[in-house]
């Protein structure tokens, strides 16, 4: 049985093809700008992980390949915890998902309070884990509820709108872990060996661990009373078919979907990309030290200037769209990403430094691109295939790893960003092959 998607209603559909059409929802913006809220909560969180990626790697004494499992613990929580969001919210709507996923996260940050005393690094995985399970549901849910909350033709805009809120939270979770995490003492290896011979190094690592808790706790307890909010306003309905029953078996309609080009490729495309970005990012500070012998802070203060650069290009390719097509902006931006690390892997230091920021300008509008291109058209089916889309954000923590242990083979965060430049080549091939249309597909469902 054959199912059209993505048929406008009569409302929309003389606008549907038209850039110039609505960008924000009429008659619901309250519910749009609480969402929008959710990824500056997220970008904050998630970009704390590469202020723990370094302080973990200090006070439990971690090598490079060990450290970025912080990476590897939140990112496997988007894999597991995607696809049953989905599931949940094509029951119970997008609103149910929003607030599963706030408790979820408030849930793992509170857990680091007693990860951390009783100082075992993997209960700080395991925080992390649920952390990751509860971005992972919100994401499922917030980034199809923006692309669909307004015409289809502005669906990229929209998102990348709401996305440029996401900048603004990664920079003020660096800055909170830069001056809140981050203690300022980086001991010498003699002083270190001093301490350790007057039994106050144990102390001195647990007191750096200890750091983590009243970020994470605050954190926590913000999510809670932002649950709290969304749970006492109305949300819109659901667009219209979005809430039929479903024909035949999940795992035959995953495959059904996995049958559409697009939506494949974005998948890959979205998990070659978090694994560059997140690569980037968890691995900036280790480069700039390596290379500069900058200090832990001013490392951290430095990658802020990444996250700015993100900000500004967001905010200002959002705009460019209203011109130029989404998914050639972003070859483009790929491309040019590809020959700035070229210069990070052939000249590290400040000008390799230098060149990484830039790529952060660049990579602003994959994600929300890559997200929007791929539901495109899915109707029905935009919940579960969304999911697949975030479940591919696992690449987030596979990659870096990936950088990490070739660092630590070849004794240079130089040649690990070679990793890197190969997930944007991946962007790049993706970007010239797909369309941003809103040519009504047909997608096979089981019957």
């Amino acid at each position: 049985m054959n199912s059209a998607i993505d048929k406008p209603s009569p409302a929309n559909s003389q606008s549907a093809n038209d850039p110039r059409s609505d960008l924000f929802p009429r008659g619901h913006l309250l519910p749009f700008i609480l969402v929008t809220v959710l990824f500056f909560i997220w970008g904050m969180s998630n970009n704390l992980t590469d202020i723990l990626v370094q302080q973990f790697r200090k006070s439990f004494e971690l090598s490079p390949v060990q450290a970025q499992l912080v990476q590897t613990a939140v990112f496997l929580g988007y894999f597991c915890m995607a696809l049953p969001a989905a599931i949940c919210m094509r029951r119970w709507g997008y609103k149910f998902g929003i607030l599963a996923g706030l408790c979820l996260f408030g849930s793992g940050t509170l857990m680091f309070w007693p990860a951390a005393v009783i100082g075992r690094y993997w209960l700080m995985l395991a925080a992390l884990f649920v952390v990751g399970c509860g971005s992972a549901t919100l994401e499922t849910a917030a980034n199809p509820f923006i692309a669909e909350s307004g015409p289809s033709a502005t669906s990229e805009r929209r998102l990348n709108f709401s996305q440029a809120f996401n900048p603004p939270g990664t920079i003020t979770g660096v800055l909170i872990g830069t001056f809140f995490i981050f203690s300022g003492i980086e001991l010498s290896a003699s002083k270190a060996t001093l301490m350790k011979s007057q039994g106050t190094y144990a102390g001195y690592l647990h007191g750096e661990i200890m750091r983590v808790v009243p970020t994470y706790v605050s954190l926590g307890c913000a999510v809670f009373l932002l649950a709290v909010i969304i749970g006492f306003t109305k949300f819109p309905n659901a667009p219209q078919g979005h809430g039929t029953k479903q024909a035949g078996p999940l795992l035959r309609q995953i495959i059904s979907l996995l049958r559409v080009p697009r939506l494949r490729a974005s998948i890959l495309a979205q998990f070659c990309y978090c694994g560059a970005q997140v690569s980037t990012w968890s691995a900036f500070i280790p480069y700039v030290r390596q290379y500069t012998h900058s200090s832990e802070r001013t490392a951290g203060l430095l990658l802020t200037g990444n996250l700015v650069a993100l900000a500004i290009g967001r905010l200002t390719s959002t705009g460019l769209m209203r011109w130029f097509n989404p998914g050639r902006m972003m070859g483009a931006y790929a491309s040019i990403n590809i020959l700035l690390l070229t210069v990070t892997i052939l000249h590290p230091g400040g000008l390799g430094a230098g060149a990484i920021l830039l790529t952060s300008f660049f990579m602003s509008i994959m994600f929300p691109t890559i997200f929007a291109m791929g539901i495109k058209g899915l109707g029905p089916n935009t919940k579960l295939g969304g999911s697949l889309i975030v479940m591919s954000v696992v690449g987030a923590g596979m990659i870096p790893p990936i950088l990490g242990l070739v660092a630590k083979h070849s004794g240079s965060y130089a040649l690990g960003y070679t990793v890197v430049s190969a997930c944007y080549l991946v962007v790049a091939i993706y970007s010239l092959n797909a369309r941003s249309s809103t040519k009504a597909l047909t997608i096979p469902l089981p019957i």
